[in-house]
């Protein structure tokens, strides 16, 4: 039986995602499908479901709104293992937004849903706990045989093993980095190029966990301009700036990245940045920090 069209509002509207390799028919079943359940927009990408450095999923898991649900057919039109789909998930979870798989019990907006997500998780984590062992007793087993572990081909310098390796390690580098995306690259946005790549820097690194270097940050934004995943215009260079633009962009950006952060909480961020005030001091007020958000509201 065909599934059941979800009536919803255009506040939890529903957007499809249809997927074939390169090697498969066209994605016309699938879209099919998904706009006779509801889905108001379908984004079709030709790709390997190995792939996670898929370009038109990385942009709709970017534009997907709070509310709004990603829909698929079956769960491996969307990812080949349990780990990228809950790391998926989570993507969309932090956004506010929600995930159905419509041949599959998976409907993040249901409490069945749910629950089998999360038997999928404590699946995900028997899996990695085994996988784990297996490795162990493996490399414990080739030492006791006298034999060295790593890649042949690496250890010999064959050039398409060097070649395979690299763009392995840049696929897991670039699902990461997709995974993550979220919690910085909006500030980004906000600040670049504007701002120079110092300053983002250290407007990221005031969130826990972060350790950006600039050199990392600009690397990053780079590549992904080059996979299409973000404007190419943020690598434009920075322009000077007097004292007064650049706090102005940078209380904005340290908004930016800790929204619920009240002023009080921004002057301390600012002087534990060392930054002077307007005047040239380095006591910071609440007074001061809302007049320089309400000129960058001008500026937007």
């Amino acid at each position: 039986m065909p599934p059941k069209t979800r009536k919803t509002g255009a506040a939890g509207r529903l957007i499809g995602y249809a997927r074939v390799s390169t090697d498969e028919q066209g994605t016309d079943p699938q879209t099919d499908e998904l706009r006779a359940a509801g889905c108001t927009t379908v984004h079709e990408e030709h790709a390997s479901g190995a792939d996670r450095s898929r370009p038109v999923l990385a942009r709709l898991l970017r534009d997907i709104a709070a509310g709004e649900t990603l829909v698929v057919v079956r769960l491996d039109r969307l990812a080949r293992s349990v780990s990228h789909l809950l790391a998926v998930i989570e993507q969309l979870a932090a956004k506010g937004a929600y995930f159905r798989s419509l041949r599959d019990p998976i409907d993040t907006t249901t409490p069945q849903g749910m629950f089998s997500l999360q038997v999928l998780g404590a699946v995900a984590q028997l899996e990695r706990a085994l996988i784990a062992e297996r490795t162990k007793a493996g490399l414990l087993a080739a030492r006791k045989r006298g034999r060295v572990g790593g890649n042949p081909g690496l250890r010999a310098g064959d050039p398409t093993a060097i070649r395979k390796i690299q763009a392995q390690r840049n696929a897991t580098w670039l699902n990461g980095v997709l995974v993550q995306l979220d919690t910085w690259l909006p500030i980004v946005r906000r600040m670049r190029p504007a701002q120079p790549w110092g300053d983002v820097a250290r407007v990221l690194n005031q969130r826990p966990g972060s350790v950006w270097t600039v050199e990392r940050l600009r690397r990053t934004v780079r590549r992904l301009a080059a996979e299409g995943i973000v404007e190419a215009s943020l690598l434009d260079r920075a322009p000077l700036q007097g004292g007064t633009d650049r706090l102005i962009r940078l209380v904005a950006g340290i908004k930016t990245a800790s929204p619920d952060w009240t002023l009080q909480q921004i002057a301390t961020q600012l002087e534990a940045m060392r930054e002077r005030t307007l005047r040239g001091g380095t006591r910071w007020h609440r007074s001061s920090v809302q007049h320089l958000l309400a000129k960058a509201e001008r500026l937007d």
